[in-house]
């Protein structure tokens, strides 16, 4: 099972639409998971000509218009957090995870299990455009793809997309800079992991 990442996409705010890059990318997986901040459902709309989409809705996914962004309306594909099951493994997805990032193992794990009514395996999240992978002394890891669109918040500069590989007993984190296609972050779990960030972009503004 190949799970695409994806994030903090502000369309139509960065960008008309997502990268080619970001859906070549995407199109051998399975399912798709978006950390929110799409800002448009047409996101969604595409993303599922892929695979089938599920997303976290983000601080900027409005009911409604607001500040020029169109507004995420009811939508049973985009929702406030979500768990579900492959192979064996817990999947949590959320959009914002940052008040974990700094924090002790232990500590992170109460946020996480907060968030998610439980323990996880893998925990997705956004919100920073930052590209992070972390797995804490539970096993637990922790993943942010960054955004194609919007990486480290520079535009007219393309950024990243992940990919979560699992199968029985094993998973597999990437994260994927969509201009060279290598990978700037890798976690093999479960397995404890120092938090680490990928790299700033170049350009851009």
């Amino acid at each position: 099972m190949r799970v695409g990442l994806v994030g903090d996409t502000h369309v139509p705010e960065a960008a008309p639409d997502l990268p080619r890059e970001a859906y070549a990318a995407l199109a051998e997986c399975d399912r798709i998971l978006h950390c929110g901040d799409l800002h448009s459902i047409q996101v969604v709309d595409r993303l599922e000509r892929l695979a089938p989409t599920m997303v976290a809705r983000g601080n900027g996914d409005t009911y409604g218009p607001s500040g020029g962004r169109p507004g995420v309306d009811e939508d049973p594909r985009v929702v406030e957090s979500l768990v579900f099951e492959v192979d064996g493994f817990r999947v949590g997805l959320t959009h914002d995870l940052e008040h974990a990032e700094g924090r002790s193992d232990a500590a992170a794990a109460d946020v996480l299990a907060n968030r998610f009514g439980g323990r996880v395996d893998v925990a997705v999240c956004g919100h920073t455009h930052v590209p992070m992978v972390w797995g804490l002394a539970d096993g637990t890891a922790v993943v942010n793809p960054g955004s194609p669109t919007m990486p480290y918040g520079y535009l007219d500069v393309i950024g990243t997309v992940g990919y979560l590989d699992v199968s029985p007993g094993r998973f597999e984190i990437s994260v994927v800079d969509l201009a060279t296609h290598a990978n700037q972050l890798a976690l093999v779990g479960p397995a404890v992991h120092p938090c680490t960030y990928g790299p700033r972009p170049t350009g851009g503004r």
